[in-house]
């Protein structure tokens, strides 16, 4: 029987290969998503993962929803805090609601997904966190305030809750993903898109099973000496 992984925003992008990853690996994985059914069904049909809607940015949501995916796939050992929001604009011009809405999904959601589990993780003397940050966590970026102000929180939290987690067999750790081609940046005009991979020394965007490869190798239980770290993965565009 294989160990319980829970990856939010699974079912899409960076998520959905991180949920095949780790279900080749053989995990038992459930999905949490927060709006696209169609495409949560689809993902679903295609790998028979079990999916979970609930809102990663309100408390009360998550723990209800970790009780039903403990109910129905068992104790989670492995939690992949990967779902994600962008509202870009200069700060000049940014709203309230577009600060408010990237913070709450993309940083509130640690604690709101990570609370309910860290007790039990303890008592077993087992865990595996895994929380995707960004580059632009790392080195900033225009027009991206609010995004980089919560995936620089990520970090943060992820070396905080390391220390705090160490002796209880708790892995917790960072992915900084560099620009990865997904839905993301399907917006991305073809100028600003040619800039972009002109800034990476390998010269081409990043791939999702990528990332969901660094996941896999964080999760397992042979990395137990590695807590606390930011893995980069960014084609060399950022070197820290």
């Amino acid at each position: 029987m294989g160990r319980v992984a829970l990856v939010t925003g699974g079912t899409r992008g960076i998520g959905a290969a991180i949920c095949k990853a780790l279900q080749k690996a053989g995990y038992n994985v459930a999905a949490n998503y927060g709006g696209n059914d169609d495409a949560a069904q689809a993902f679903k049909k295609e790998t028979k993962i079990p999916v979970f809607k609930w809102d990663v940015g309100d408390y009360v949501t998550c723990n209800e929803g970790i009780v039903e995916v403990e109910n129905q796939v068992g104790p989670i050992e492995v939690l992949v805090n990967n779902a994600g929001i962008s509202r870009d604009a200069m700060l000049q011009k940014m709203t309230h609601e577009q600060w408010s809405e990237v913070i709450r999904t993309n940083l509130d959601s640690l604690f709101n997904m990570t609370r309910p589990v860290i007790n039990n993780m303890r008592e077993r003397g087992f865990g595996r966190i895994v929380n995707i940050s960004s580059i632009n966590g790392q080195k900033g970026q225009l027009g991206l305030v609010n995004y980089c102000a919560a995936k620089s929180g990520v970090i943060g939290f992820t070396r905080a809750l390391a220390l705090e987690s160490a002796r209880k067999g708790i892995t917790v750790n960072a992915i900084a993903p560099g620009y990865v081609a997904t839905d993301l940046l399907s917006g991305v005009s073809e100028e600003v898109m040619k800039a972009i991979v002109g800034q990476i020394p390998v010269g081409r965007l990043g791939e999702a099973d990528e990332v969901a490869r660094c996941v896999v190798f964080l999760a397992a239980d042979e990395a137990a000496w590695i807590t606390g770290s930011t893995l980069t993965i960014n084609g060399g565009q950022f070197m820290d």
